[in-house]
């Protein structure tokens, strides 16, 4: 889909760190911490509230209250009268939502936020069962475990790519030590884009400055760990980790967003694919050629790529089809390192693929990434100081 006119006032895409599974937001609501730090993002960026027509908000997570999420969030953060709609795609929830807003038009707030931490368990009544008991399911943990068309889980698609693809343990295992080295080369500009989390609270605040769960991998450490599966090829440092957290934008007119942040990133254009079941790591390279083809760009005209990758196996892949090297992606590091909120997820790497545009003086950019059920979602921006 290509977008006629739509885009982000430069500085005006934001992610709070990610905190670990279990970590400092395990038992704060995915709302209160979007509250808290959309709130906090809009003020510190001095970004016109007032001028918000609508509110789109990603989700993948339930939460207390998230029947009402979208009204709900915008009342919390002084916008009584928005609303609009609530976006739930997996790990594509932020592509998706960014897309949502776009063709909206006026000026939206995106915001999408989840915690996999203490993931609801839904039952559904059974009255037919011995006993009337009924069926349970864990939201987090039987969606990770089992793909329902595929019978097939998460990490066995990387395996089953990688196996397909002839890649190796010593290529996964030096995917992770070069982003881990990028994400540690990245850390000092953080503070442009990740909006800390401050909640006060009755007894003790929560708070989060910094990314939880991060572990750094130099060669000789990740040549020590074991395989996450018998002779696969990904180990616990060559895929990413559940986490919680959030990430927002405010998406509008080329005009409005010069006006606001002086710079402007364009929304070019946004691609959605699907693969063969249990391929899902594959599913990036069609949704990135989806976009390019809307937008009517080569991969020799982009300046700066970002990727979601959930295993190692997603970033050789995508290597080997588009020509782009590895070291060229995630230049700030990745999900694979920072972890993996699922809804924020791509925003996150969204920021940070318009931070480094910044710092080249402008250009484009690609951010890709699979998602549940086979699937990938890509996006293209033009940055423009």
């Amino acid at each position: 889909m290509f977008f006629e006119d739509a885009a982000i006032p430069l500085g005006a895409v934001w992610s709070s760190p990610f905190a670990k599974w279990q970590g400092t937001l395990a038992e704060t609501s995915s709302l209160d911490v979007a509250a808290a730090v959309t709130a906090r993002a809009l003020a510190d960026r001095a970004l016109p509230a007032d001028e918000v027509d609508g509110l789109v908000l990603g989700w993948t997570v339930p939460a207390p209250d998230v029947f009402y999420g979208a009204p709900t969030l915008a009342a919390r953060l002084g916008l009584p009268g928005l609303t609009g709609p609530m976006v739930s795609q997996a790990c594509a929830t932020s592509v998706a939502a960014l897309h949502a807003a776009a063709l909206t038009g006026g000026t939206q707030l995106v915001v999408a936020a989840d915690r996999t931490s203490n993931g609801p368990t839904l039952s559904w009544p059974a009255p037919s069962r011995q006993g009337g008991a009924p069926v349970t399911s864990h939201w987090v943990l039987d969606s990770f475990a089992r793909d329902p068309g595929t019978g097939q889980g998460m990490l066995a698609t990387g395996e089953i790519v990688a196996a397909e693809g002839g890649f190796t343990r010593a290529e996964a295992d030096a995917v992770a030590v070069l982003r881990s080295e990028q994400y540690v080369a990245g850390l000092p500009d953080q503070h442009r884009y990740l909006v800390p989390v401050s909640i006060p609270g009755r007894r003790s605040s929560v708070e989060l400055d910094a990314d939880e769960g991060v572990r750094p991998v130099d060669a000789e450490t990740a040549a020590t760990l074991p395989p996450a599966t018998t002779d696969g090829v990904h180990t616990f440092a060559a895929q990413t980790h559940p986490a919680d957290g959030c990430a927002g934008a405010l998406v509008t007119s080329v005009e409005r967003a010069r006006r606001i942040g002086g710079g402007v990133v364009r929304l070019v254009a946004s691609g959605f694919a699907r693969v063969a079941p249990a391929r899902m790591p594959q599913a990036p390279v069609p949704a990135a050629r989806a976009a390019l083809a809307a937008a009517r760009w080569d991969v020799a005209d982009l300046h700066a790529v970002t990727t979601h990758n959930p295993f190692a196996v997603n970033d050789l892949y995508l290597a080997r089809e588009t020509g782009i090297a590895l070291e060229d992606m995630n230049v700030r590091g990745c999900s694979l390192v920072f972890g993996h909120p699922q809804g924020p997820t791509g925003l996150r790497s969204i920021a940070e693929l318009v931070e480094t545009l910044r710092d080249r003086g402008g250009g484009r950019g690609l951010f890709t990434g699979c998602a549940a059920g086979d699937t990938g979602a890509a996006l293209l921006v033009e940055v423009d100081t």
